[in-house]
């Protein structure tokens, strides 16, 4: 599967949708970053923006990274309107060539889910040695299907926090796994409706 494929596949995920002038952030996230002093941080397919401009709210720099040059250029525009532009840099990457420059005091993989091939470990290896010394992995997977989900399929499996965590095979004395469970929430989806759903939270800690 090319970059051209995954870049026309997004984006026709995002063109399809309404812009939004204002989009929410990830009840994890939020729940997770407040109290933490501010810092650079990475969002991982930064998606409608909601997270990247929240932290930008709180007082990170943040560099916001998608396949999709929509949704990159939906976040740019709302940087500047919400005047945020100093605080938000959005880039256009596909996470299977090539990755961010920098190191950050906070990384976030809201829902990097994707139809099209991806090696998740290699991308969430790297986020995770892309950390500061006291830097986090924020990893937020969907434990269950959304009625607004584009995977549809009964028989998915959604591997738990603990399984990631394997999977990412980081060394136990330089990133340990601070938080490794399930929650359960209720949602709204990009069409107002809601639903209950279940969220798979891992963070990891780099100690040194």
């Amino acid at each position: 599967m090319s970059t051209t494929d995954a870049v026309q596949f997004w984006n026709g995920v995002y063109a399809a949708r309404p812009a939004a002038t204002d989009p929410r952030p990830n009840v994890c996230l939020t729940s997770t970053v407040t109290g933490l002093p501010p810092g650079h941080a990475l969002d991982l397919g930064c998606g409608d923006g909601g997270d990247a401009l929240w932290l930008a709210r709180q007082g990170w720099q943040v560099t916001a990274v998608d396949v999709s040059s929509v949704a990159v250029e939906r976040l740019t525009g709302l940087a500047l309107a919400q005047e945020l532009p100093d605080r938000i840099t959005a880039q256009h990457h596909d996470l299977r060539e090539s990755f961010p420059d920098g190191t950050f005091d906070l990384v976030c993989a809201h829902y990097l889910h994707t139809p099209l091939d991806l090696d998740r470990a290699a991308v969430l290896r790297a986020a995770a040695h892309a950390l500061r010394p006291g830097g986090r992995l924020l990893v937020v997977d969907h434990g269950s299907t959304a009625p607004w989900s584009w995977n549809q399929d009964p028989d998915v499996r959604y591997p738990t926090p603990q399984e990631v965590a394997t999977g990412l095979a980081l060394d136990p004395d330089t990133w340990a796994v601070e938080r490794a469970d399930a929650r359960v929430r209720t949602a709204t989806g990009p069409d107002g409706r809601t639903a209950e759903v279940t969220d798979h939270v891992l963070i990891i800690r780099r100690a040194v």
